[in-house]
């Protein structure tokens, strides 16, 4: 479920309190009070006034969430009282709103001398007076107005809002010039790239700053058949294509550009990934190791020469370099030098390297792998003395690998085997305090008796869940965070996107606020992608800030989204399914894109098959014809329905329904008949098809998320046994 796993422990509230709950207070005493910000380290030109607390004191900030009608009589009365900052943010917002809704002079009067009274946004204040005054048809004042904005704030993102209406010539220069990573920049860039395509600067500063937005990779293409580009450019082409994992394409470009040791690694990957041109990958890794013998890359680009030889005789050399030169490496070279003596048949070798492995290199995943692999061997025997001896040292040692939840809840259950009611019970609990967002804990607390739901009965469950607000940003300005908790999004990704110009190798701070602002526009799946792979970062200091981060319930809400609340709500209440379930099962299937399409053709949100579709229609009363399953409602009510149906077909039994959700009922028919049906946690450890396994484990893992939190009272049992800092039992 995670690539890798805290050492720290993840307590997710201080206490009950429902404040701390909906704010992310920090967990740890001496750093209350101060803003995730300023924990995260931002630069000394950042502004850092709203905080999670003060946010909470807002009264504008909860009103987002509603619709513009629910909303506006809150906003007119909050409006009306004295100067306060919520005062302007309710002026602001329900000006919006009229706008919105074509009432341009109800807009006006709110907005008359806001741009005074509300800095933070007072170039945003004159743009939503300009917009009024288009829908009046004032044509002239609106244009004033903007040219008011470039005067007053030139160097400020909105300008190129200004510049953009405006639609002159000079002014749209002027935005490519000042503002290229503005996506307004970018959309004049466009148009006249289809006036007139061969414009290679025009074309670059796509391939820079907008790599990662839909069309760019033809952009590439045609920017690559120009004869005058110069290294530093073909650089810049090669991470684009990397980005958009155009591997083989941007092998090809980084070819071209300066030889530093990342270039040369990508050229090489980028080959060997593309299945083409073998040899000369193998050329170019050489190249690297040759002429830069000391660099991170040549480290990695030796342990995919070693892959890429044709006997495992070849492949020991280049590991031996690894062992040497490169100990961050050393313990994947070890393991694969291991292996590949097994695969020559001489366990001597082998057995020397894994000794070598764990006693030199115990806390890397590497070792981890390999006690996990014998742990199990001596289970299936029933040794659970051995098997619970060489798991231990996994939670203790590797408490960082995705093993180690895992062996800490398989302590307990051996414990329990061997009569140790006891051990077993502090291994469960170990396993809550230290790894509370792993699939682990969840069977840990089922397994302790806690009110969390087992495999057969969580879907008649249904828990209180209380909604989550924004979080503040980590990392930007004053002026996008306000428009972010506003629920302004076109303009604060706007604004967002002009401040953030290190895509390539973003801060902890910065990646999260970019995922927090593409969850905000809908775009769930790179959204969760960008949060979850802030785990990934790889310095001392970004480790250590992500260790802030992930102390933040803000960062997991994040992680665990909660699109189309409403809708799965409503049908999973129809089909008297636990609706966290539902939430957890969309999470796994489609990260919560709705129009995603699987290449079997499974559509939508639930990965509804067509087929499926036209089976249930007249089972419920519906047209197939009439049936959108890129509808989100559609695809919901089928999803539940067939969901519900599975859970009829094995009793109730959740871990049934959702293993046949993915494998069919024909497989789990076939695995009833020959796995171990008395031990559940057996069952999915046996289950055959990894991705079948994988699906169940992330599914629940998933669901347990949600509930520990969304849900108050298991958020106050996981703090709990956070703050009383179980030790592992050992034997």
């Amino acid at each position: 479920m995670l690539k890798k796993l805290q050492k720290k422990q993840i307590s997710i509230l201080a206490g009950a309190a429902l404040f701390a709950f909906l704010a992310g207070a920090m967990v740890s005493a001496p750093e209350m009070g101060r803003t995730l910000g300023q924990l995260l380290k931002l630069g000394k030109n950042q502004s850092e006034q709203i905080s999670e607390a003060n946010k909470a004191k807002s009264a504008v900030f909860p009103l987002i969430s509603q619709s513009l009608p629910e909303r506006a009589t809150k906003l007119a009365a909050i409006a009306q009282q004295s100067s306060s900052p919520d005062r302007e943010r309710a002026r602001y917002l329900l000006a919006s709103d009229f706008i919105e809704r074509t009432q341009a002079q109800k807009a006006l009067t709110l907005l008359e001398g806001l741009d005074k009274n509300y800095p933070t946004l007072a170039p945003y204040v004159l743009l939503k007076q300009a917009q009024a005054q288009d829908l009046l048809g004032e044509d002239g004042k609106a244009s004033d107005l903007r040219r008011k904005v470039l005067k007053l704030y030139p160097k400020e993102a909105a300008a190129v809002k200004a510049l953009y209406l405006i639609a002159q010539p000079k002014e749209q220069e002027q935005a490519i010039a000042q503002f290229p990573s503005h996506p307004l920049s970018w959309e004049i860039i466009r148009k006249r790239l289809q006036e007139n395509p061969n414009q290679p600067k025009l074309q670059l500063i796509l391939a820079k700053y907008a790599y990662d937005q839909a069309g760019t990779v033809g952009v590439l293409d045609q920017l690559i058949k120009q004869p005058t580009l110069k290294p530093a450019e073909w650089e810049i082409i090669g991470a684009a294509y990397w980005g958009n994992n155009q591997f083989r394409k941007a092998a090809t470009a980084y070819a071209k550009a300066p030889k530093t040791p990342l270039n040369l690694y990508r050229t090489a990957r980028g080959l060997q990934v593309g299945g083409k041109d073998r040899e000369v990958a193998i050329a170019t890794y050489k190249q690297l190791v040759q002429q830069f013998p000391n660099a991170k890359e040549t480290g990695t680009a030796l342990l995919r020469l070693a892959e890429m030889s044709k006997t495992g005789k070849d492949a020991i050399p280049y590991l031996d370099q690894v062992i040497n030169k490169f100990p961050e490496q050393a313990s994947k070279a070890v393991a694969k030098k291991a292996k590949t003596f097994q695969t020559l048949k001489d366990q001597k070798s082998a057995n020397a390297a894994w000794q070598l492995l764990i006693a030199k290199y115990e806390n890397s995943e590497e070792a981890a792998e390999y006690r996990w692999k014998v742990a199990q061997d001596k289970a299936k025997v029933k040794d659970y003395i051995g098997a619970w001896q060489w798991a231990e040292p996994i939670v203790t040692k590797n408490p960082n690998s995705i093993l180690a939840p895992r062996a800490g809840f398989w302590v307990g259950k051996w414990a329990t085997a061997l009569g140790k009611q006891q051990e077993a019970k502090t291994a469960y609990e170990y396993v809550i305090s230290q790894f509370p967002y792993s699939y682990y804990a969840w069977r840990a607390a089922s397994l302790l008796g806690l009110n969390v739901g087992n495999f057969d009965n969580v879907r008649q469950l249904n828990p209180e869940i209380v909604s989550p607000e924004r979080p503040v940003p980590t990392a930007g300005s004053e002026t996008f965070k306000e428009l972010y908790l506003l629920g302004q999004d076109r303009d604060a990704w706007l604004q967002w996107q002009t401040e953030f110009q290190n895509k390539t190798q973003p801060t902890v701070a910065e990646q999260f606020t970019e995922g927090l602002m593409r969850l905000a526009r809908g775009e769930n799946i790179s959204g969760i992608d960008q949060i979850s792979k802030v785990e990934d970062q790889e310095t001392p200091e970004q480790q250590a800030q992500y260790q802030t981060l992930s102390k933040q319930i803000t960062y997991w809400q994040a992680r665990y989204p909660f699109p189309y609340f409403q809708v799965i709500q409503k049908w999973s209440t129809e089909r008297q399914l636990n609706p966290l379930l539902v939430t957890a099962l969309i999470r796994q299937e489609s990260r919560f894109e709705p129009k995603i399409k699987s290449i079997v053709g499974a559509t939508g949100l639930m990965q509804v098959m067509p087929d499926t579709a036209k089976w249930i229609a007249p089972k419920i009363q519906l047209d197939s014809k009439q049936i959108n399953l890129e509808d989100p409602n559609n695809n919901i009510m089928l999803g539940t329905w067939y969901l519900d149906h599975t859970h009829q077909q094995y009793n109730n039994n959740s871990l049934l329904a959702i293993a046949s959700y993915n494998a069919g009922p024909g497989n789990v028919s076939k695995w009833l008949q020959t796995l171990s049906k008395e031990d559940p946690d057996e069952f999915v450890e046996e289950i055959p098809f990894d991705e079948t396994k994988n699906y169940v484990r992330q599914v629940f893992g998933n669901y347990w998320n949600y509930l520990r939190l969304y849900n108050p009272e298991i958020s106050s049992i996981v703090a709990k046994y956070s703050s009383q800092h179980p030790q592992l039992p050992t034997q």
